[in-house]
């Protein structure tokens, strides 16, 4: 039976190594930016409400040490994402803005498009603080496309017809 099994299932084929070796780059580049975006993201999240970014907030919101921000808000200053004035907090340059705002952006189709799957709210929006900065521009151009194109209300027709997806199906 566990041959029979074995048989059944679809070989997979290694993909292209040229294609292979793109998404592990980009994957890469992803990682090395996601916590960059995360702190200028969260610095202009700050700077909207109408209050400072300082380094003790930022340093709650991450749930890291205050050192810890400090050092990641002086790569930030030699980047030219962010300004500091003493006694006063950190600001965002031209390029930080900018780079908050793509995130941001990224973050918000991601977040939808798991809501319009019936993801809760909390969950969706964790999900979406990792997943946004490793989403494609192709893939998050689908995303809005199928939220256009009123995924949650298809989903959730096919909830109230009985024909709801089988999540247990192996991808």
């Amino acid at each position: 039976m566990k041959n029979a099994r074995a048989a059944r299932k679809p070989v997979e084929i290694m993909p292209d190594p040229d294609v292979q070796s793109e998404g592990f780059r980009q994957a890469r580049e992803a990682r090395r930016t996601a916590l960059v975006e995360d702190y200028v993201e969260l610095i202009a999240d700050l700077l909207a409400e109408g209050r400072e970014a300082r380094q003790v907030d930022i340093a709650c919101r991450l749930g890291v040490s205050q050192p810890t921000v400090a050092k990641m808000l002086a790569r930030l200053a030699a980047d030219g994402l962010v300004t500091r004035r003493p006694y006063r907090g950190i600001f965002l340059t031209e390029s930080g803005q900018k780079m908050a705002e793509d995130s941001r952006t990224r973050h918000r189709v991601v977040e939808a498009f798991l809501r319009a799957l019936g993801i809760s709210a909390d969950t969706a929006r964790i999900d979406a603080e990792g997943m946004e900065h490793y989403v494609g521009v192709e893939t998050l151009a689908a995303f809005r496309r199928a939220i256009d194109a009123g995924l949650a209300d298809f989903l959730a027709d096919r909830g109230r017809a009985g024909k709801a997806p089988d999540a247990s199906r192996e991808l």
